[in-house]
């Protein structure tokens, strides 16, 4: 007689968060993350592209219908639909992520004392900036 194991069938759709309070959690990050990103449009130094790459990530996990919303949404989507499709960001997001990041970063070490501490942000920093930089870029009809 053969030993099998039994498979669940309830195994989970591509949403790999079974915790309400994660999954409300990430909700909440995500629509900050869309709220911060409509306010990027407007103001110059507000990056729209990361924040709302950061809401399509916390939508996908904690509900489908707002990450169905977020990608056809007629404004929003062209964010970052080029991202998710592989085509990459556009150079003026990379620019105003990379300026933002090494901000913060810098404002960051300032605050914290720690030589340690320092170098891990200047390694961070400087890891991030090469991944968004060696990002590719959507060719954009018409500009």
């Amino acid at each position: 007689m053969a030993l099998t194991k039994d498979i669940p069938t309830n195994t989970p759709s591509k949403r790999s968060i079974s915790s309400g309070v994660v999954r409300v959690l990430l909700f909440a990050v995500g629509s900050l993350s869309v709220v911060l990103g409509v306010i990027g449009i407007f103001l110059p130094l507000l990056p729209t592209t990361p924040f709302l790459l950061l809401a399509a990530g916390c939508f996908l996990r904690s509900s489908d219908r707002f990450y169905s919303w977020l990608v056809s949404h007629p404004v929003l989507s062209k964010y970052i639909l080029a991202y998710l499709d592989g085509s990459g960001i556009p150079r003026k997001a990379k620019y105003y992520t990379l300026l933002t990041m090494w901000l913060t970063m810098s404002i960051s070490a300032f605050i914290v004392p720690l030589w340690q501490v320092q170098i891990l942000l200047l390694c961070t920093a400087v890891m991030v900036s090469t991944y968004i930089w060696r990002l590719p870029e959507p060719v954009l009809i018409g500009e």
